[in-house]
């Protein structure tokens, strides 16, 4: 048999032990914010039955799920027409029933739906699970990824909102960024902004271009403006509104003239505010935290066919880097699945771009690299049969530790607890044995002192 050469897909990626340790250190402190503030975990399955998933996301998001063939002879029940066909679709629907989970938004629509009747709302969910999408693998984008959301559904109450503000800001703090910004918009704003100049129908044009001001700046969302149908008369009355600088609070009384004649522009202003004002209520409890950076940016635009009310975009300011989290009120998430008007509000961590920003700044805590605290040596089967019960005191005081598994020359054993970055060993020799006092070697800096076990759980803890 001809020897294969090990592979994985591309797009996919293998973990380390230590990238591991990294990795479960931002889902675990992430995940206990969403706990703090009353977010409880579900989980959903790998695959949802096809039709539950296409639909949902446009054709070219359906373009880009991985279908799962049907098991056992799955042509056997095709018709023949299908099979003849030249419709690509026809004969993947026919062979096909089940996909891998796309994102984490649609198969939690599909869950509050199946499950209304045993959830209390409302209902404050957070999932931290793997996506798949067939897209072209390159830098900084995968087949596979893990998505990290908490969603709230069954409330319009915008204290939802400003707990996300919260959430995003403790959350992200906890992890070590000092420089981040927390950028605000609202939907029925960007909606006054089209109606007052006069295009209503060209609300996704007008925000697709304007969402650009960042890369291409001013000159260039005004040629794609010109592009997509408008005129030099309808730009000069959107450049006050791009280029708003200030303050929120003098950016919120520029858009209350430039919005006076428009209800709903009005309406997403005073939502602005009132997230605002609960931010503010709530942040004054939180003092001791680095000052918040929320601002009100009115070019923010993020899935205008999606969200209806408030939006979230989360940037950091120390390395150059896209978005690490965004998100937003939708007014109907669950109608796709037969329960109607059923508003949340919901954000998205993105753990991809926050474990590189972490590790570009050197932010992981040397600790996370640990998985296990101490190891003991082993010497001869007189030291390891010694060595056991303290082994079991150690772990039964909570303390990550191991033995090295068969005798072996001292260099070797220091060399394997080198690799796995374990800070401490016990040497254990004859004259340990003897009088109970054990030497506790510090691989950091190669410090030994003799301490009985109850001394090293001590200073271990």
């Amino acid at each position: 048999m001809a020897t294969i050469k090990p592979s994985i897909p591309k797009g996919t990626r293998d973990f380390s032990p230590e990238e591991m340790v990294r990795r479960n250190y931002i889902f675990e402190t992430i995940s206990s914010v969403f706990k703090k503030y009353g977010y409880q975990e579900i989980q959903t399955p790998t695959m949802e039955n096809l039709d539950t998933l296409t639909g949902k996301y446009g054709d070219e998001g359906d373009k880009l799920i991985f279908k799962v063939l049907n098991s056992g002879d799955f042509l056997s029940k095709v018709p023949t027409e299908k099979l003849t066909s030249h419709s690509s679709q026809l004969i993947t629907s026919a062979i096909s029933e089940k996909a891998l989970r796309y994102d984490l938004t649609v198969p939690f629509a599909r869950y509050v739906v199946m499950h209304q009747n045993d959830i209390s709302f409302p209902f404050k969910r957070f999932q931290i699970q793997p996506v798949w999408r067939a897209d072209r693998p390159q830098k900084g984008r995968y087949r596979e990824f893990y998505q990290c959301d908490a969603d709230v559904v069954g409330s319009d109450s915008l204290l939802n909102e400003a707990e996300f503000v919260l959430i995003y800001h403790e959350a992200l703090s906890k992890l070590g960024l000092r420089d981040f910004t927390i950028k605000l918009n609202n939907r029925k704003i960007l909606w006054g902004i089209a109606e007052i100049i006069g295009k209503p129908q060209l609300i996704i044009d007008m925000t697709v271009a304007i969402d650009k001001l960042d890369k291409i700046g001013f000159d260039g969302v005004t040629k794609e403006l010109i592009e997509r149908g408008f005129t030099k008369a309808d730009i000069d009355k959107l450049k006050p509104v791009i280029l708003l600088q200030g303050s929120n609070e003098s950016k919120i009384q520029n858009l209350k003239s430039v919005l006076k004649d428009s209800e709903v522009g009005l309406k997403g202003i005073a939502e602005i505010e009132t997230i605002l004002d609960y931010v503010l209520a709530l942040k004054s409890q939180t003092s001791d935290q680095k000052s918040l950076n929320l601002e009100l940016d009115i070019t923010l635009a993020r899935g205008l066919n999606y969200y209806t009310g408030a939006i979230f975009e989360v940037k950091t300011n120390e390395v150059s880097m896209g978005s690490i989290g965004g998100g937003g009120r939708y007014d109907d998430l669950t109608g796709m699945f037969g329960l109607k008007d059923l508003t949340g509000v919901g954000i998205s961590f993105g753990a991809d771009r926050i474990y590189d920003v972490l590790e570009e700044l050197g932010l992981f805590p040397e600790a996370s690299a640990e998985s296990t605290r101490v190891m003991i040596s082993n010497f001869d089967q007189g030291a390891e049969r010694y060595a056991l019960p303290l082994l079991r005191k150690l772990r039964g005081a909570g303390i990550n530790s191991e033995i090295y598994p068969s005798s072996a020359k001292l260099k070797k054993q220091l060399n394997y607890a080198d690799d796995k970055k374990i800070p401490y060993v016990i040497l254990i020799g004859s004259e340990e044995m003897e009088d109970g006092m054990l030497s506790l070697r510090n691989m950091k800096n190669g410090d030994q002192q003799k301490l009985s076990i109850e001394q090293i759980i001590a200073t271990l803890l």
